[in-house]
């Protein structure tokens, strides 16, 4: 599989530099988990879900989470449960491309016993999701996820959602936040990356964002997120890749304030894209993925197939960016120096910028660079259109 992979290979020419990489469940992790993208969310429950997989994938979806946990009623798990056992097989039979697939528990007990209902079909299994981690649940999950991962022969991944109240109160937060770290650590080559529960760190103080905010004008949940960056997140190489959080909003809302999007990235035939994205309040969405950006996030959780374009479209390394990467790791700049950049429209500092590279490089491999005068909105276009 590959980002943009949907689109022919003449559109992918015209629009980038370099384009995405190919990669697949067995690629090494780094890999992987920077090409999480859009991670689209679907109850276990749905009837057709192997079907729906299927048609995500046919539409440039790369990860997929389907969930036995808060999407689904109490008393829907043990049918959500057979429900996946028998997609999974449904989907092994067919023998098509996938994408990277992961299951959202809520006990511990559930990992084993899943990989050992899913018998030859947890082929197509790449792991886990778990909920609401702390380094006491935490640790109960991994040692389930070892077992699970020696019975079925096969790597399988754990993506934490970081979620707990205990992680939002600022009493607590620092000790949760070291024990989390040292859960990880210790796991390390079982944690694909770690994501973030904004709507649990919302749920615990009566709150909502509306559509025309992003989580990070909610100061409290902002706070948290810098925090969960600042100690798990870091360039040193003790990091791990964040997710960026789930935008809740899919359809028409009244607005209390004006549109996000200017008009003149969308001049001339896009137009039409941009009152599209407004009337979808996809405008926020872009915001905010933007704002996950420059915060340190990679990827982004979704609920609605609607996200993932857009999602994947501003991941992709401009050809600007992509300039000022090269230009800062080229050999024999390693003894540091302040460079101007080939745009001429600021400096580049070799030492500084140096961890900002190697992580747009990463990006660039399973994202892919646009061309000098490819924008966000032709690749959002091409990847709805194509």
């Amino acid at each position: 599989m590959r980002h943009f992979g949907h689109i022919s290979p003449a559109a992918r020419k015209g629009l980038f530099f370099q384009e995405p990489c190919e990669f697949d469940a067995d690629s090494p992790a780094r890999m992987l988990s920077a090409a999480l993208g859009a991670t689209l969310y679907s109850p276990a429950t749905r009837p057709h879900l192997a079907d729906d997989v299927l048609k995500q994938a046919g539409h440039g979806l790369v990860s997929m989470v389907l969930c036995l946990e808060d999407s689904i009623d109490d008393t829907e798990v043990a049918d959500g449960e057979a429900n996946l056992v028998r997609q999974f097989a449904d989907l092994d039979a067919r023998a098509a491309q996938t994408p990277l697939l992961f299951i959202r528990v809520r006990a511990p007990g559930q990992i084993t016993d899943l990989v050992s209902r899913l018998g030859s079909s947890v082929r197509l299994l790449s792991g886990f999701v778990l909920p609401k981690f702390t380094e006491e649940r935490g640790v109960l999950f991994l040692e389930a996820l070892a077992s699970a991962e020696a019975a079925a022969g096969r790597r399988l991944f754990a993506m934490p959602v970081l979620e707990s109240p205990e992680l939002l109160h600022l009493e607590t937060r620092a000790e949760v936040l070291r024990g989390i770290s040292r859960t990880v650590d210790k796991y390390r080559d079982r944690v694909l990356a770690l994501r973030l529960g904004v709507t649990d760190f919302c749920s615990a103080y009566g709150l909502r964002r509306a559509s025309d905010m992003t989580a990070y004008d909610v100061q409290i949940v902002g706070a948290v997120i810098g925090d969960v960056v600042n100690v798990l997140g870091r360039a040193d190489g003790t990091g791990f890749t964040i997710t960026g959080p789930v935008w809740e909003y899919f359809r028409l809302q009244e607005r209390m304030f004006k549109p996000q999007l200017r008009r003149s990235p969308f001049a001339g035939r896009a137009e039409e894209l941009r009152t599209t994205l407004i009337e979808h309040d996809l405008d926020g969405l872009l915001r905010e993925i933007e704002l996950d950006r420059a915060n340190g996030l990679l990827g982004k959780t979704c609920i609605h197939p609607s996200h993932v374009q857009p999602v994947h479209a501003l991941s992709v390394v401009s050809h600007e960016e992509f300039s000022d990467a090269q230009d800062i790791l080229r050999p024999g700049r390693g003894g540091g120096g302040v460079l101007r950049s080939a745009y001429t429209n600021k400096m580049n500092e070799v030492k500084p910028h140096r961890a900002w590279a190697e992580r747009t490089v990463q990006r660039a491999e399973v994202f892919g660079v646009a061309k000098e005068d490819v924008g966000f909105v032709e690749l959002l276009a091409a990847g709805l259109t194509d």
